[in-house]
């Protein structure tokens, strides 16, 4: 399997008045990863940020940018996002009528592409396209807000991945978003995760070292 046991913060939950300096935290704290929420208000309610904040983010990060698109349309977008400093760059399945020409063009602009789906999407629906990314989300909470509780349904969708990895692309990074936390941590990484994707369990927690190594197992 590719590098397991990877952590990467969100900062959908971190403190935006001192981004910066949650960033320069949780990389001191032994993240791997900075994971960054994209919503655009129409494939999710909520919204975010875009390409210029992303840029901001860059220059204070020394650890890679695992941009999550929650958008439609991501294939106006992604070199914008990739020029701002996307390191990894994830679409949905169910976000554009080009997804794999979108995951193409990811990986030609020098990002790593990466495919997800919704809780309620099957995950049959991104088979096509494992064998044109570097990276499979499996959403463990519906997307658009942080905080809340984790479907356990959705580990058998992580099985799903793990099986499909070890026959065809034992490198595949499959990560997990939403509701992580020590217990269900070790869940999927029991089912085959190896990126935990955490927001509320980090920057919640006073101590972030602590919390991120008790998702490492």
């Amino acid at each position: 399997m590719a590098s397991v046991n990877l952590i990467a913060p969100s900062i959908l939950s971190c403190d935006f008045s001192r981004i910066g300096e949650e960033i320069k935290s949780v990389e001191k704290a032994g993240a791997d990863w900075i994971h960054v929420d994209v919503m655009d208000g129409q494939f999710v309610d909520n919204i975010t940020l875009g390409p210029p904040v992303v840029a901001s983010l860059k220059k204070v990060a020394s650890l890679p940018l695992d941009v999550h698109l929650m958008i439609v349309n991501p294939e106006k977008y992604v070199e914008s996002f990739i020029k701002a400093g996307a390191d990894i760059l994830t679409i949905h399945v169910e976000a554009t009528q080009n997804v794999g020409s979108t995951l193409n063009r990811i990986r030609e602009l020098g990002a790593k592409p990466g495919i997800t789906l919704r809780p309620q999407t099957d995950i049959q629906a991104i088979e096509p396209y494992l064998k044109l990314v570097d990276l499979a989300l499996v959403m463990t909470v519906n997307p658009g807000f942080g905080g809340q509780s984790f479907m356990p349904e959705q580990v058998d969708k992580v099985n799903y991945l793990a099986r499909w990895a070890k026959v065809h692309n034992p490198q595949l990074f499959i990560e997990v978003d939403g509701g992580i936390n020590t217990e269900t941590a070790k869940t999927c990484r029991q089912a085959g995760a190896n990126v935990f994707v955490a927001g509320n369990f980090v920057f919640k927690n006073k101590d972030y070292g602590s919390a991120i190594n008790s998702l490492r197992g």
